[in-house]
């Protein structure tokens, strides 16, 4: 295949010695796929923060990029300050920077309200150390007034000195076209990558798009119900959704693919050897 996108794959970190071990084994198959990078997610508080560093460790020793998501909501410039310098002295070069969710209860968002401040603070303490990967919504944030604000807001990411994007999952290729042609208008050059999230479980990802705004169309969604308890025929069909998305945005010129793993590799697997991505 000529131009084959670039994948790269996100990880949480785990919480047990089973989910470290699970996830070494689930990460040793994706790492034969020949990954761009790995991404490891980031919550907020010391202990959560602590286990994206380990986890983000562990990777760049076996010999792979890593790149640990970090998030601004409930901290201070301080503790962001803090981080950056335990990511440079480890050499990690690459962050997703993101704004991530108020914990509830919480009524401070701590030193920063919104993404590209963070973007604007990693740039002013680190210069270009840093490879930096922001968030967008082809389908719009939950959170968003409008289309085009949300538009704005995601422009202000890439001008606060942003690489590159991440999306969020959709199942709709056309919403991410759509978004593609908005920002070559507004001059928004950077790559955007589409993230592709696998069907493992309805009850899961309804969860899911219900949280963070991701539409699962009508048609997948009640095709999906339809299979009920049969978990083993709803993957393969939602394996065959998602291959084909996939196919419809290689072919659409998409620079490459981030899988949201949840530390599975197996269906991730199948659809990466179905597009023949060299």
């Amino acid at each position: 295949m000529k131009n084959s996108p670039v994948i790269s794959f996100e990880f949480f970190p785990p919480k047990t010695a089973e989910g470290i071990a699970k996830l070494r084994e689930a990460r040793a198959q994706l790492a034969k796929l020949h990954p761009k990078f790995f991404s490891v997610t980031f919550g907020a508080g010391g202990s959560t923060r602590d286990r994206t560093l380990d986890t983000v460790l562990e990777i760049q020793a076996e010999g792979y990029e890593a790149a640990p998501h970090i998030s601004c909501i409930s901290s201070s410039k301080e503790e962001i300050r803090d981080l950056l310098e335990r990511y440079r002295q480890n050499d990690i070069r690459h962050l997703v920077a993101l704004r991530g969710d108020i914990p509830s209860g919480e009524a401070s968002a701590g030193d920063f309200r919104y993404a590209n401040e963070l973007v604007a603070f990693i740039r002013q303490e680190t210069g270009d150390w840093f490879d930096i990967e922001v968030a967008a919504y082809p389908e719009f944030h939950p959170e968003s007034a409008s289309p085009s604000a949300d538009l704005m807001s995601f422009k202000r990411k890439v001008d606060a000195g942003a690489n590159s994007a991440i999306t969020q999952y959709f199942y709709n290729a056309d919403a991410y076209f759509r978004f593609i042609e908005q920002c070559d208008a507004l001059g928004i050059d950077v790559p955007i990558v589409p993230g592709v999230m696998p069907i493992y479980n309805f009850t899961q990802l309804a969860r899911f798009s219900g949280v963070c705004g991701a539409d699962i169309p009508r048609w997948l969604r009640l095709r999906l119900q339809d299979y009920g308890d049969d978990l083993a025929s709803l993957r393969d069909f939602g394996t065959d959704v998602v291959t084909d998305l996939c196919e419809k945005l290689i072919a659409g010129g998409a620079p490459g693919l981030h899988f949201y793993t949840l530390n599975q590799a197996n269906t991730i697997s199948t659809i990466i050897q179905r597009l023949d991505i060299k």
